[in-house]
């Protein structure tokens, strides 16, 4: 992981990454506030600049991390203000993963086209289109694991009957260590590969 390129690969990676958290945070907030809560706008989160969404250690872990694994700080969202609160929390939920997918699409067409018609850019342009397609991949399927605090979790609680609210609540309160777990042990690794693979083959071509 750290090999010789490692610093320069960081380099390009940066504002990728920068902008990848950003948009899936921006989104976060942005359909919030179209389902009537308007929290994260008052709190300033309802933008594109980076450093309102940053968490070091989420960001810190998108470098350090072998497949690009990592968080923003999560968007504040009151759901007495939603309306229609379970529809509103799956698509608050959702729009963040689905942003990335969106990214990663777009980073992925543009490749192509630039690679089709040869075109002759510097090779970091072409390192930071690729990493727009992996980074955005793996932050997307990352995030809809179903495990607190990650979306997919907040998927799942609205999906769920409410009578298993408590057992859930309960599961909730280790959720986040079994998480480091199964991101430190590889586990992550070993169950999101095919996704992001097959995703990002789809969307470069390669």
């Amino acid at each position: 992981m750290f090999g010789p390129d490692y610093i320069q690969r960081a380099l390009i990676a940066a504002p990728v990454i920068l902008f990848s958290l950003t948009v899936h945070e921006f989104f976060h907030a942005y359909l919030a506030y179209r389902y009537g809560d308007s929290t994260a706008k008052d709190m300033g989160r309802l933008t594109f600049n980076p450093l309102a969404h940053l968490d070091l250690f989420g960001t810190l872990m998108m470098f350090l991390s072998e497949f690009r694994f990592g968080w923003a700080k999560p968007v504040p969202v009151n759901p007495y203000n939603l309306r229609n609160p379970r529809t509103a929390d799956i698509w608050i939920s959702a729009a963040g993963p689905l942003s990335n997918m969106g990214l990663a699409f777009i980073a992925g067409i543009i490749y192509r086209l630039f690679l089709g018609a040869n075109v002759n850019l510097p090779d970091a342009i072409y390192v930071m289109l690729q990493l727009g397609v992996s980074i955005n991949i793996s932050l997307a399927f990352f995030n809809m694991i179903p495990i607190f605090p990650l979306d997919g979790s907040h998927i799942l609680r609205s999906l769920m009957p409410p009578r298993y609210e408590s057992q859930l609540a309960a599961f909730e309160r280790f959720a986040p260590f079994i998480l480091i777990f199964l991101i430190i042990s590889g586990v992550t690794w070993v169950i999101l590969r095919p996704p992001v693979i097959f995703f990002y083959r789809l969307f470069t071509g390669q």
